[in-house]
């Protein structure tokens, strides 16, 4: 198989290393807009300059032959990009989100039907050993029927500051909110556990820390030219250097050495104070979802947390589940009849699984590989037609935040037709 990669930053790397050492396809074409990546692309994957681009429609309107493109650019390039993949004929591998608009989702998933290429959405943790099992619990009935879920994403206070404070995500007019680039994975989750559509969505946030009225008294733009920086844990070196080789410093420059990161710190935007930069996505965010099959659900994104993990708690009929992702940690408890009598508990434990996003990357591509050889009658767990609903959730969630007002589904959705 000859595949082509647009977007050589961390995800599209990690996807084409494995797709090319693990399963055995020819990375043949890059495109990146940043030189250095472009250039290390194309040395790991052996591209030839000829079929290096600064542009990812230029690589996708060029006389190359792919059977399949991958496409991990930043959001709001997505749409332009995949559409013209499609017109090529071209399967594709598209990292989440689909993109930033409903009717761009919409349109992207049409055209895909209608050209008969399948699109594989990034949404990983469907494949994740933690949530597969969670899913077999449920649909097991051994508890009862599914009545409602308190679903948390611990995005992580380091983590949060770094992509949504100082990062890519941080303006969601450039980007996505933070609901859809962070977190169209958990409403996606949410709709694969309930295995129900959304009826209706309030949503409720705003960025109340990571703002200028909030710096320490005496801060300065950068952090290294801030008289507390050693008393700040925001400080670029605390974050960044005890990390190198390794995320979050690998996004800062390709060149992983101190001097290599202080000049990043120094020049580049990750060297900013977390109060002063110009971000405008929330820092946290809840969301109360009503499924179609009476279900019901609330969703919390939070920056202001140590761990960064999920957090979920499932309430059936006779029975509840509390699961812990990044420990693997699952506890089913069945109901007792009053308060003294003893009750029955079980625990899975998954345990930590070695691979991006817990095993969850390796699993997708494995699932990407099956659909791109039997195309007839494979299709993917996280196909564009079963991945676009929970982008819709996070459009309306957003519009809810915004509005104040509850947002019906249906009428949503119409608004599109």
């Amino acid at each position: 198989m000859r595949i082509g990669l647009v977007g050589a930053g961390a995800r599209g790397y990690t996807y084409s290393k494995y797709i090319q050492d693990v399963l055995g396809y020819e990375i043949v074409a890059v495109a990146d807009i940043n030189k250095e990546r472009l250039a290390q692309a194309s040395k790991i994957f052996g591209v030839p300059e000829a079929f290096c681009f600064s542009d990812g429609l230029d690589l996708i309107n060029s006389p190359v032959q792919v059977d399949a493109v991958i496409i991990a650019t930043l959001d709001k390039d997505h749409y332009v990009q995949t559409m013209a993949a499609l017109d090529r004929g071209w399967d594709i591998l598209l990292e989440k989100p689909i993109s930033p608009d409903a009717k761009e989702c919409l349109d992207i998933c049409a055209k895909a039907e209608a050209k008969g290429c399948g699109v594989t959405v990034c949404h990983v943790l469907r494949y994740t050993p933690f949530f597969v099992k969670l899913k077999e619990i449920i649909d097991s009935n051994t508890i009862g029927k599914i009545v409602a879920v308190d679903h948390t994403e611990n995005v992580g206070n380091h983590h949060i500051a770094h992509s949504f404070v100082r990062g890519n995500w941080r303006i969601s007019a450039e980007t996505s909110p933070i609901i859809m680039a962070k977190s169209c994975h958990d409403l996606d989750i949410l709709l694969w556990l309930t295995g129900s559509s959304a009826a209706r969505i309030s949503s409720f946030g705003s960025l109340s820390y990571f703002k200028a009225e909030n710096a320490p008294e005496g801060s300065a733009d950068r952090c290294l030219d801030c008289s507390i920086a050693d008393s700040c844990r925001f400080d670029v070196r605390k974050a960044y250097l005890s990390t190198m080789g390794g995320w979050p410093a690998a996004v800062l420059t390709l060149d992983q050495t101190e001097e290599g990161l202080m000049k990043a710190f120094r020049d580049g935007p990750y060297g900013r104070c977390v109060f002063k930069c110009d971000n405008d996505v929330c820092d946290h965010q809840s969301t109360i979802i009503e499924f179609e099959n009476g279900v019901t659900a609330t969703f919390t994104l939070s920056g202001m947390t140590n761990r960064i993990t999920r957090l979920i708690h499932v309430m059936c009929e006779d029975g509840e589940i509390h699961g812990d992702s990044e420990k693997g940690e699952i506890l089913i408890t069945r109901f007792r009849a009053n308060g003294y009598e003893s009750y029955q508990q079980e625990i899975i434990n998954i345990g930590t699984v070695i691979g991006g996003h817990s095993g969850g990357d390796v699993k997708l591509l494995q699932d990407f590989a099956v659909n791109l050889t039997n195309k007839a009658t494979s299709d993917s767990r996280s196909s564009i037609s079963k991945s676009i609903e929970s982008h819709l959730m996070a459009c309306a969630a957003e519009e809810s935040r915004v509005t104040g007002k509850t947002i019906c589904m249906a009428e949503y959705r119409a608004r599109f037709v």
